[in-house]
Parts: structure tokens; sequence; C-alpha cells
């Protein structure tokens, strides 16, 4: 009796190993030469205390307050956070020296910070952050 041989026993398998090579010559390629993006953010490290008190006639601050209910007062006058910018130009027109600190509540959104920071920024004024005196929370 003769044998029958096994159809399928004789087919030719795929060799993966050249192929392999070129997926990793690929990534190897494609991560030497991607770019990374280094974001730009502000730092919100408060400067160190000095022993000498700040000298606010050359250079008066605007005090920007936001309380815990996210409303904004400029100079303890309440304003809305989109006339900030406008309220605080005012002030500037008539002591140009002047800088602006942000007294945020530990409870105010981030946004209306980073939006009244932003703003000042992108106009040139002089801005620091400080967190509200008392605010324990």
């Amino acid at each position: 009796m003769r044998r029958r041989k096994q159809r399928g026993a004789d087919q030719a398998e795929v060799n993966m190993t050249p192929m392999l090579d070129i997926v990793f010559i690929l990534l190897i390629f494609f991560i030497v030469t991607a770019t990374f993006l280094q974001e730009q953010g502000f730092d919100m490290r408060p400067p160190p205390p000095s022993d000498e008190p700040p000298n606010t006639e050359s250079n008066p601050v605007i005090l920007v307050q936001i309380d815990n209910e996210n409303r904004v007062f400029v100079n303890q006058r309440s304003t809305s956070e989109d006339r900030v910018l406008a309220s605080v130009q005012r002030i500037r027109a008539e002591a140009p020296n002047s800088a602006v600190l942000i007294e945020p509540n530990n409870q105010a959104q981030t946004g209306t910070v980073a939006l009244i920071w932003d703003d000042m920024r992108s106009n040139g004024i002089p801005v620091s952050i400080q967190r509200q005196q008392g605010d324990d929370n």
C-alpha cells in the first residue's frame, strides 16, 4: 500500500524575521527624529520673604482678589472677570508704574486666575500671585 502524503505538510512558511527587522529600524528612526514639545507654564512658587517693607509709593499695587464664590474685586471694587483688564488699565493710566497682585481664595476656580494672569502678561503688566491672608483652607 502506498501512503498518501497529507496536503499542507509541504506548504512553505513565511519567514517573519526580515519584516520584524524593518519594523524595529522604522521604530528607532521615528523615535530619533521625533521632536518633543516643551510646554511653558508659569511658576506658582511665592518669592522668598524679605525683611524690607515694600515701597508702595513708587510702585503702587493694584489688588485683584478672587473670593470663594469666584467673584472678582479690583482694589475692593466688584467687577466681572472679563472687565479686570479694563479696570487695571484705567488705574495704570494714573500710576503707570503700578503692578498687579492677584489674591485668589483656595476655593476660587483656577481658570479665572489663569485668565486674569494671561490678560496681564499679554499686555505687559507686571503681575504676581499671592494667597489671601487668613485663607487656611
